[in-house]
């Protein structure tokens, strides 16, 4: 592999800097148009900020509305009414949701599902009701979401579907009905359900089997009500957007690709009729199927070489918010005018990185060793860090697993570049995005084959001259965790050292106590990974916690007490197995976090805790 000398002098990127809060974040316009919200620091954490579109973002006229003061705010979005600002916010990051909403003038915030050991989910809003909003709620049964229309205003609740256990998803109508459900299926797959009122009887329209299940969905209802727009596997590989006629069962093929899944659609929230399609291949391409928006997208095209999604609009469709992702520089915000079809940069999320020197994330592929195409990102250290053969390299395999990395700025690859290594990141069988065929051949290989595509990938490595094969570190977060636990366990001469986030440990005790709000999801672990009942041995022997004694390599293990997904449970018997033999290892356990690290301080002290491992293990450079 050809690399550039690079002569550009690279500064130290402070941790604060790419992994502290970002200055401001989504921003949200309000259905009239005329304020603007996003989210940014008060005191160190993030919260809603409001002022009026015709001001300067982050002039005087921009205050903060909301005063969360733990863990942040990062999920929210304008009511129809044009009044509130309604968030998510759960404990410690437990993940029982509950939603809050706040009026930006009295700056007073109500929590609206002020009920312990519940979970709520926002599942719809509509212009033709302001004050409702339908939300799922497992207040009766802690297995089963109902679904409730919550009054903004007043609090109420009333109950409009009772879930019979087996409702994993819901799909409401334009009129806000709800007409449509996802039902598991014992043998992990869904079937897609449908009544012409909410008063009929359910019927199915769909079976998507076990093979289609994670690459088929709905994705609502046309504005006429006649058809379902569905992201749908039958009858070919990949996830194609198809149109069923609700009356003749006939499908309408939209958009599609031999290789590579449907990954995004724009849908007007007025027609509710398709505008686009992204197909996410080894970067993100929008098709137009409306031609009414063909030149707002020429023109959005223009404004920047990143990949965009269009992540706001008033309901005059007059005025658009569009967010760009790139990968040698932070997320960047725009707002465009379809009238004038100009668009004006709004602002910058990190804009303390142009003072620094980053990498660029270069798509890669290889053959893995029985044939299959494994596709990733390969980012390279910049400037006068670069034009080095055999690097440090650490491999960053993504959580999920039923998920994939993308293409634009990731704070970790900048970070591991950054400090001199390079960083490969992987799409192994059973990541989405390329297909059923792919996913699937990941069915039962974690620890195995999926494992496999990464040996393969370091090896790829290590013969195009990037990696040198002394040291490679391998890290990841939840499935990326358990990778990195695998990789110390059953390949323990290929990586010099081992960071695992939140990962599972042992697959019996991490499947037998999945929340129970899970349990639609509990046949498709079984045909995934394994079913703890009929198949103990086999996932034991998955399971690095069983192979403690193979581990020859440093460890850093890192875990959030109330993770309600990999409970602490699955770090601790794995670090405790390492004490008792000798094992090297740090553990890092933060109290007041879930899957994953939201508190600002909390992250910095884990990637200052990695900066120093890798750094003793790999030889980087690292922040004073």
């Amino acid at each position: 592999m050809e690399r550039m000398e690079g002569t550009a002098a690279v500064g130290i990127i402070p941790r604060e800097t790419l992994f502290g809060n970002p200055e401001k974040a989504q921003p949200r316009l309000s259905p009239d148009g005329k304020r603007l919200a996003y989210l940014a620091p008060v005191d160190g954490v993030l919260n809603v900020w409001v002022g009026p579109v015709d001001s300067p973002v982050g002039s005087e006229d921009y205050r903060p509305v909301t005063r969360d003061n733990m863990r942040g705010i990062r999920t929210y979005f304008w009511a129809e009414d044009n009044e509130h600002i309604v968030y998510l916010q759960d404990a410690g990051g437990n993940e029982d949701w509950r939603i809050h909403a706040t009026d930006p003038r009295t700056q007073q915030t109500r929590d609206l599902t002020p009920f312990e050991g519940v979970q709520a989910q926002l599942l719809a809003k509509n212009k033709l009701f302001p004050d409702t909003l339908l939300v799922g709620l497992n207040k009766e049964n802690p297995e089963a979401h109902d679904v409730y229309r919550l009054s903004i205003s007043t609090g109420d609740l009333e109950q409009v579907a009772k879930n019979p256990g087996n409702i994993a998803e819901w799909v409401t109508d334009k009129d806000f009905r709800v007409r449509g459900a996802v039902a598991a299926t014992p043998e992990g797959g869904f079937d897609l359900l449908f009544r012409e009122t909410e008063d009929a009887e359910w019927r199915m329209l769909v079976s998507w089997g076990p093979e289609d299940a994670l690459n088929s969905a709905p994705m609502g209802f046309s504005g006429g009500g006649e058809k379902m727009y569905l992201l749908d596997s039958r009858d070919a590989d990949t996830t194609r957007l198809v149109a069923l006629d609700l009356a003749s069962g006939d499908v309408e093929l939209l958009a599609g690709d031999e290789r590579y899944d449907v990954a995004d659609a724009l849908v007007n929230p007025d027609t509710y009729e398709v505008e686009a399609v992204a197909i996410e291949k080894a970067r993100a391409e929008w098709t137009v199927l409306d031609e009414s928006v063909r030149e707002d997208f020429e023109a959005i095209e223009k404004l920047s070489r990143g990949d965009f999604a269009v992540t706001s609009r008033d309901r005059a469709d007059e005025s658009w918010l569009v967010g760009f992702t790139v990968d040698d520089r932070g997320a960047s915000y725009y707002s465009y005018d379809r009238a004038k079809r100009e668009g004006a940069h709004l602002f910058d999320a990190r804009p303390d990185l142009a003072g620094y020197t980053l990498a660029r994330m270069e798509p890669i592929s290889f053959q893995s060793r029985d044939g299959l195409t494994i596709e990733g990102y390969l980012t390279l250290p910049p400037g006068d860090l670069a034009g080095r053969d055999a690097l440090p390299m650490v491999l960053d395999v993504h959580g999920g697993p039923w998920a994939r990395d993308g293409w634009g700025y990731n704070p970790e690859a900048q970070w591991f570049a950054n400090r001199g290594y390079a960083c490969l990141q992987v799409n192994f069988r059973g990541s989405t995005g390329y297909g059923k065929s792919f996913l699937n051949a990941g069915n039962k290989e974690w620890g195995a084959a999926m494992h496999d595509d990464l040996v393969d990938a370091v090896e790829w490595a290590v013969e195009e001259g990037v990696a040198d094969p002394e040291r490679v570190a391998i890290f990841g977060g939840s499935y990326g965790g358990y990778a990195a636990l695998a990789g110390a366990t059953f390949t323990p001469d290929l990586f010099r050292c081992a960071v695992d986030i939140v990962g599972p440990s042992n697959l019996i005790t991490l499947i037998n106590s999945i929340p129970p709000y899970w349990s639609t999801f509990l046949a498709t672990f079984y045909e995934r990974v394994g079913n703890p009942e009929t198949e103990e041995e086999f996932l034991k022997s998955r399971s690095p916690l069983f192979y403690v004694d193979r581990i020859r390599i440093p460890m850093l293990i890192a875990q959030g007490a109330n993770d309600p997904r990999v409970k602490q449970a699955e770090s601790e018997q794995i670090v405790a197995a390492m004490q008792e033999k000798g094992i090297d290892h740090e553990y890092l356990l933060f109290e007041d976090e879930g899957h994953g690290f939201a508190r600002p301080e909390n992250r910095l002290k884990f990637y200052a805790a990695a900066e120093r491992f890798l750094a003793k293990h790999l030889g980087g450079r690292a922040e004073d």
